[in-house]
């Protein structure tokens, strides 16, 4: 486990390259880990408390700015924000003086995010951001900084030092401040209550919200897409009913549509093989099965998947019924699977 494959064409190592060792790359590790564990052992929680009741109470937008890593790092965390439901943006620092600044307000917070607190490109926006009323947050590494001094806050993310053997790449500086970042976004989801059911709301598209915002009625076959037949009707004549709506089943219903039961791709295999050519003569409301598994059409998706998949054997499709046991739909386990759920 954890080896390449033997039949992977990997490139010959440059020979002024060292090798990287298990041990090396284990050491590497554990040296971050202290580094993060300093981050959170000196952490000031009053500071980080009150810089997250500002958010709490911002009236407006947030918006966060950024010069490099920082910037990468600003941008996700406003992102985080608005996924969470928060009016939130980044604004970049060079944008912001040709113009974006436009969208900043007085009823908005402005956090800036830089190691070194001393990002010209942040400085020379303090000013313009000052301008439009808006309130500056700092949120940097280095004591005493330029931005420390020009914000109406400061939160400060103690940095041992970075993993950088010349500890001058941001690689643990930047991992503070996405740990730091996305842990106040998610004490904000819980003081706004946010629900499972608004936070899918946000990510319809993802699979988390498509669970919590799909029903039956959504994914559902419906009207001539049903494999339907009547309970007289010889098995032999509806083979291609059977095979040609893609659900691996017939529903067999009455004159006022409600459903009888049902037969499946499976049943005809057991039929023939039980009955031979007396098959021939058989109808399918004499085969069919008249207790299937069903659903109503309010019904979450993700519950007909569980359904489906529930004790004693799995299934492959639910008829969808409403009131009176009408047969308005099918939704089959390939339907689900394909809406992505």
């Amino acid at each position: 486990m954890g080896s390449l494959p033997p039949s992977l064409d990997l490139p010959s190592p440059n020979a002024k390259y060292q090798q990287i060792d298990q041990t090396t790359l284990l050491n590497l590790f554990k040296s971050q880990q202290n580094h993060l564990n300093y981050f959170f052992q000196n952490l000031d929680l009053s500071q980080t408390l009150t810089f997250t009741q500002t958010l709490l109470r911002c009236n407006g937008a947030i918006f966060f700015s950024g010069v490099g890593k920082s910037g990468f790092v600003a941008n996700k965390i406003s992102q985080t924000l608005i996924s969470l439901g928060i009016r939130a943006s980044f604004l970049s620092p060079l944008d912001a003086l040709h113009g974006d600044i436009g969208a900043l307000s007085a009823s908005d917070i402005l956090v800036l995010f830089s190691k070194s607190g001393n990002t010209e490109e942040l400085l020379r926006l303090v000013p313009c951001a000052k301008a439009k009323g808006a309130y500056l947050v700092s949120v940097t590494s280095v004591e005493g900084n330029a931005l420390t001094a020009v914000c109406d806050m400061n939160v400060h993310l103690p940095l041992e030092r970075e993993l950088c053997p010349f500890d001058l790449a941001p690689v643990t500086s930047t991992a503070i401040q996405m740990v730091f970042g996305d842990t106040v976004a998610i004490a904000l989801m819980g003081a706004r209550n946010l629900t499972r059911e608004e936070y899918a709301a946000n990510h319809p598209a993802g699979r988390i919200g498509k669970s919590l915002i799909f029903k039956v009625k959504d994914v559902m076959k419906k009207q001539n897409e049903l494999p339907i037949c009547k309970e007289g009707d010889l098995i032999m004549d509806q083979l291609v009913e059977l095979t040609s709506k893609g659900c691996g089943c017939l529903l067999v219903i009455d004159e006022e549509h409600h459903l009888i039961g049902t037969f499946t791709d499976g049943d005809l295999r057991r039929t023939l093989k039980a009955s031979g050519e007396a098959i021939f003569k058989l109808t399918v409301g004499e085969m069919c099965n008249r207790n299937p598994r069903t659903i109503g059409p309010d019904s979450m998706a993700v519950e007909a998947m569980k359904k489906m998949e529930s004790p004693p054997s799995p299934v492959q499709f639910l008829p969808v019924i409403k009131d009176d046991n009408i047969l308005i739909g099918i939704v089959t386990l390939h339907g689900l699977v394909s809406a992505g759920l």
